[in-house]
This record gives structure tokens, C-alpha cells and sequence, in this order.
């Protein structure tokens, strides 16, 4: 049976260093972008450095029994991912080896640095170790050399270490108390990763991407970088802090949407530029219908995140929300996907997907102001 424990700290390799706590990849340092189901495969595999972990491990790690996901296409695209992240291939593997049947396997040595074994919870009863006894010449050794000095002398001594241990470690909390906290006035949302199996889906990821930015867009106080500009970046590799200064912004926005059927998942995160930071991360679930709900909840709480003070018609443009027919729903997003290729097939396809969605729900607003936008580029 595999050893019971996880680690904290982190875990280099070649180039590389894993930061479990703060839940980031680094090359030479640089922080490396890497979804959060790829970096917990690759937390697991580096806690297991040359033993083959199952992909049955892998789904119980990742995904609760009643999640409705592809299990298996969601183990391969986060295979993939890391193998992206590190430079390595499944045909001439570095670091991580597929075992045919079973599983992964991490092959380069890996170093635990400033880590400990965290005691698992089946080990949680089982009584401390005794102290070891305290050794002259150590600190405790130190504190009972002064029972042999004169009573005063040895008072004396012990309120001044003791007020130099007061003024060093209340420093230091008051340090950490009142640390600014960053401020956030311009925000990136990077393209949503979409983990469907299908690449037809791509639409769907869009669509999300492009309604968080308009509901963010919505808050006066915050700066949210165009859908143009952030296109760029879609399926870039390029370090956030990076991205984040080439599109001046305080912070950036990721995440992944999974659409099963009419079941949704968005999940976001709240990363600070400067200190290549996670502030926050959440994911939502819901039915189709329910999107623009889910979309808003994510808009709010990154307002409430970067300590936003929204207006009253701003809370209100987040909090109203309609429900959707889910088919004309989704054929407006696939309006909107081939609206912005700007080409004129594409435009003549945007227009037949916006009709669709108008047949689908006639009183559907937005389908409307698509099939406008389309006449106006289509001229």
C-alpha cells in the first residue's frame, strides 16, 4: 500500500520548483501559468517520485464521486498540460512517463526543499513522540545556567530576554497585521480554458470570457482590458507577471469552464500581478439555464475580492439576472464566436446562428443586438 502523507514546502526538479503552499510552478524562477487540477496531478506525482500513480488516484484526488465529468479526457488534458509546462513529450519522456494501462510515473529526481511529511489522519491518534531531553549546550541548556547565578542577576537576565523576545515577535505580527493590502484598479480576464473533450466547444469558453469582461466592464472603479487584447493570449505559455505587464494591469483573471449536457462549471482565479500572488479561487456549478447567473456571482466576488465600493445601479447590474432559454442561449454564443473572426463566411454563420436564437426565444435582447452588430459589419 502506498505511504499515507502529503508534503508542504517545496519540491524541485531539473529547472523546476513546486511551491505546494502557494500553489505555483516556477522555471529558474518564473512562474510557469498551470491550471489547478494539472498542478495537483503534479503534486501527486512528485510525492511519488519513480512509483506509478493510477489514474484511478488521480480521479479520487481531482474529482469527487458525484462529479459529472469525462474522467478520462480530464486525467489526459491534465497529463497534457504539464507536459506543456515542462517541455516534455510522451514519446521521449524527461519527467513524466506514461505507464500503459495503469498510469504515470515521474522520472527525474526530485528535492524536497524546506518540507516536512505532513502526519496523515489515519497517524493523527497515535501518541507524540517523547521531547528529547534538553542539552546543555543548547538554548534550554542556557536558561537553566542561570539558576546557578545570583538570584538578581539571573532576574535581571530573564526579563530582558524575555522583552527582546516580546519586541522581536510582536514586530514581526505587526508587520504582517498591517500590511497594505494590494491595490487593484485594472484587471486582465485571460481566456477561459474550456475542458471539454470536444474542440467544437471552444464557443462556449469564449462566450464565458466575453460576458465575465462585460459584467466586469460594468464597474466604473475597475479598468478591464478588451476582448481583443486579451485574445492574444489564448493558449499562451508565457509567464503571468509578464502577461500582466505587457496589458498594464494590477491582476489577472483565469479559469476553466466545463459544460456537460446542461450542467456548467466555471471555475476562477484572482491572481496579483506584482507578487504573482492567488488572492482568490472558486468554482460555481449550475445548469445551462443558469449561466448568466454564474457569471455574475464570479463578477461579484472579484469586486469583493479587490474591495471594490460598487455603486447601487453597479450592485444592481450584478444581482439581476435572467433566466435563459438554454438553446437560444447557446446559439447566440456561437453568433457572438463567429461574429468576432470578422471574416464575411464567418458573419453570413454568425447571422444564421442569432436568427436561431431570436426562433429559439423572440424576446431575447441580446440576440437581437448580435443580429445588429452582424448587419452593421456585413454592411
Amino acid at each position: 500500500m502506498r505511504e499515507n502523507h502529503q508534503l508542504r514546502g517545496r519540491l524541485r526538479f531539473g529547472v523546476f520548483d513546486l511551491d505546494l503552499r502557494a500553489g505555483q510552478l516556477r522555471k529558474h524562477g518564473l512562474r510557469v501559468r498551470l491550471q489547478e487540477q494539472p498542478f495537483q496531478v503534479l503534486a501527486m506525482l512528485l510525492e511519488h517520485p519513480g512509483e506509478v500513480v493510477t489514474r484511478e488516484e488521480v480521479q479520487k484526488r481531482l474529482w469527487p464521486a458525484d462529479t459529472f465529468v469525462d474522467f478520462d479526457h480530464g486525467v489526459n488534458k491534465a497529463i497534457n498540460k504539464i507536459r506543456e509546462a515542462l517541455g516534455d513529450s510522451a514519446q521521449s519522456p524527461r519527467f513524466v512517463e506514461t505507464v500503459a494501462r495503469r498510469g504515470y510515473r515521474f522520472l527525474a529526481e526530485v528535492e524536497v526543499a524546506d518540507a516536512a511529511p505532513v502526519r496523515s489522519p489515519d497517524l493523527a491518534t497515535q501518541p507524540p513522540p517523547a521531547p528529547e531531553p534538553p542539552h546543555r549546550a543548547g538554548f534550554a541548556g542556557k536558561l537553566a545556567m542561570l539558576k546557578d547565578l545570583q538570584p538578581a542577576l539571573a532576574w535581571k537576565i530573564s526579563v530582558f530576554v524575555l522583552l527582546l523576545l516580546m519586541a522581536f515577535f510582536g514586530a514581526g505580527k505587526l508587520q504582517s497585521w498591517y500590511r497594505p493590502s494590494p491595490v487593484i484598479r485594472s484587471l486582465a480576464v485571460l481566456p477561459l480554458e474550456s475542458l471539454s473533450s470536444d474542440a467544437s466547444q471552444d464557443y462556449f469558453a469564449d462566450g464565458m470570457t466575453d460576458e465575465l469582461i462585460s459584467d466586469l466592464g460594468q464597474i466604473g472603479a475597475l479598468r478591464v482590458i478588451s476582448r481583443t487584447s486579451v485574445m492574444a493570449y489564448k493558449h499562451a505559455h508565457k509567464p503571468l507577471p509578464q502577461i500582466a505587464r505587457e496589458l498594464n494591469v494590477d491582476a489577472v483573471v483565469e479559469g476553466t469552464v466545463l459544460r456537460s449536457g446542461d450542467q456548467v462549471r466555471i471555475t476562477a482565479q484572482l491572481i496579483e500581478a506584482s507578487a504573482d500572488k492567488h488572492l482568490w479561487s472558486q468554482s460555481y456549478e449550475g445548469e445551462l439555464r443558469d449561466t448568466l447567473a454564474l457569471q455574475k456571482k464570479v463578477a461579484k466576488a472579484i469586486a469583493d475580492q479587490i474591495r471594490l465600493n460598487l455603486s447601487p445601479q453597479e450592485k444592481a447590474a450584478l444581482q439581476n439576472v435572467r433566466v435563459v432559454n438554454p438553446r437560444a442561449y447557446e446559439s447566440y454564443l456561437k453568433g457572438r464566436y463567429f461574429w468576432n473572426k470578422r471574416t464575411a463566411d464567418a458573419l453570413k454563420v454568425a447571422l444564421a446562428h442569432f436568427n436561431q436564437a431570436i426562433e429559439e426565444d423572440p424576446k431575447y435582447a441580446q440576440a437581437y443586438s448580435g443580429l445588429a452588430d452582424t448587419y452593421a459589419l456585413l454592411g
